[in-house]
């Protein structure tokens, strides 16, 4: 029986994302899914958005389909998708277009939205800086509450995601899940609320890389080229999660979430879902150490690389000491420089080097303190 109480709740709860879709503090004035190319793009490309297009509001946050690899998945009807593994269902849900647009969203997460008091002045410098670089792009800092909603909203044919995100016990593993699910859903960048944009995303591949040739963009966080580096990183190289740009679709996000979801639920049927009791840390749970693991697996992926007979697997040999970006099939690797500017050690250099594009505070503050980054010493 639908009792005045319960009424209620629902109606907050449908007043909650239809607030969400229809407000943005950006100062966005392209449709959210225009092509992310640079100051080199070609001047006559047919696709660019015409001066003076009215502002489009965040309540429009449509994946780009069609053009896709995986575009026959899309033209499934569910029930042929239905009982099928997780992949193949996020696969028809969020197909990838390999050819398409960067969709011009930046996601960011807190407790409270710029526009309320309890936002924190210290963080508003930072926040302001994606949004002073990013004129064009729809910019949402997304409150817990809100995520709840927005995932319900985004994945209401799985509710297994649902249900593992609800689940997870600390805020780290949610707010670590959650960026993956937005870019798989959405696309765009994800980052960290303690960074700081240095440069425009539109200069972070070089003018010679079509961005059509690109789906996913991510940083090295760790380079320790030393012999104890196991005593602190996971891997010997370690790409970076606080800031990520992607397309919709990305199959290495549709792995991560798949990946993240299957454990969550083992754990909880388990009985070891809390945070004495799961079976592995967070950094290879929902961390660094998971996100370098399944983009070195879908680099020696046969079913998206082509790998001759006889080659040799792509490792971290790759990338280590790299200073300019690296392509390896359709993904771009940064050098440490890029997202870790400043930091003092393994080769990266300082905020004012033309490949620093963002700055990370390492605040952490959501974190256990033994799961925060420290520095190496010595």
């Amino acid at each position: 029986m639908l009792t005045f109480r319960k009424a209620l709740l629902l109606s907050a709860s449908a007043l909650t994302i239809i607030y969400f879709f229809q407000s943005s503090h950006s100062k966005a004035t392209y449709p959210g899914d225009i092509e992310h190319y640079g100051k080199h793009r070609n001047a006559e490309a047919k696709d660019t958005v015409p001066t003076g297009s009215a502002p489009q509001p965040t309540k429009v946050h449509p994946p780009p389909w069609g053009g896709s690899k995986d575009k026959k998945n899309s033209q499934q009807t569910f029930n042929s998708v239905e009982g099928k593994s997780l992949q193949e269902q996020l696969r028809y849900l969020y197909p990838y277009d390999p050819d398409g647009k960067f969709p011009a969203y930046i996601w960011q997460t807190w407790k409270a939205t710029p526009a309320s008091g309890d936002f924190g002045d210290e963080l508003r410098p930072q926040e302001a800086s994606w949004t002073d670089l990013h004129p064009d792009f729809i910019h949402e800092v997304i409150t817990d509450q809100t995520a709840v909603h927005l995932i319900r909203y985004l994945y209401a044919s799985m509710p297994e995601i649902l249900e593992a995100y609800n689940a997870l016990p600390i805020p780290v593993l949610k707010a670590d899940f959650f960026r993956y699910l937005i870019l798989l859903a959405r696309g765009g960048i994800y980052s960290d609320i303690d960074t700081m944009a240095l440069k425009s995303a539109v200069d972070w591949i070089p003018s010679d890389i079509p961005p059509s040739s690109v789906g996913l963009i991510v940083g090295i966080e760790a380079d320790p080229d030393r012999p104890d580096w196991k005593e602190w990183y996971s891997r010997r190289i370690q790409f970076c999660q606080w800031t990520i740009q992607a397309k919709v679709g990305h199959p290495v996000l549709r792995n991560i979430v798949a990946s993240i979801t299957e454990d969550t639920l083992r754990m909880k049927k388990l009985g070891i879902l809390s945070q004495k009791k799961i079976d592995k840390s967070i950094v290879e749970f929902t961390g660094p150490a998971l996100w370098t693991d399944l983009i070195f697996n879908y680099m020696n992926n046969p079913e998206y690389f082509k790998i001759e007979n006889g080659g040799k697997n792509i490792t971290w040999e790759a990338f280590t000491g790299i200073e300019t970006a690296k392509k390896v099939g359709d993904v771009v690797v940064l050098p440490i420089t890029s997202f870790s500017p400043g930091v003092g050690q393994m080769n990266a250099k300082d905020i004012d080097d033309p490949m620093a594009f963002v700055k990370h505070d390492f605040e952490g503050s959501w974190k256990a303190p033994s799961e925060r980054i420290k520095p190496i010493i010595g």
